[in-house]
């Protein structure tokens, strides 16, 4: 199993939450239902807001949207989840944007598209990603 740290104190805001604060499964189940894929709120656990993510037949790239769709979200400092390979991720911070993020993590800027796609549906416009957010990195 791979674990994944996020910053919890950023993201999108949960939608449903329980008496502390944190998101609770049913939330992170529609965080990974609104990407097309379909989770059910018992195939995910969450303590001191570390997610553990059980189950589910679903190839790598899936998997690993999930795990972002479900790392992104306020309150959650780190995923857990069992993949056949290593995911390369990587964290935005102030003043990057895609083509920075592919120039360091492809060799090429002009690769930005290939993030892009990478993070469909998390992201709907190259432009809008905030300090914080992790990406998948494609592996070429």
């Amino acid at each position: 199993m791979g674990f994944w740290s996020f910053l919890s104190g950023s993201g999108t805001k949960a939608e449903e939450t329980d008496d502390s604060g944190a998101p609770t499964p049913a939330a992170l189940a529609k965080e990974a239902q609104k990407i097309g894929v379909d989770v059910k709120p018992e195939d995910i656990a969450i303590k001191d807001g570390k997610v553990t993510l059980r189950g589910g037949a679903m190839d790598d790239e899936l998997k690993e949207k999930v795990i972002l769709a479900v790392g992104n979200v306020e309150g959650v400092s780190g995923v857990e989840a069992e993949t056949a390979n290593e995911p390369v991720f990587v964290t935005v911070k102030s003043g990057d944007s895609l083509w920075k993020i592919a120039q360091q993590a492809l060799g090429d800027g002009n690769r930005y598209p290939e993030i892009f796609e990478a993070n469909k549906p998390m992201l709907s416009d190259p432009d809008k990603i905030y300090p914080g957010q992790m990406l998948r990195i494609p592996v070429s």
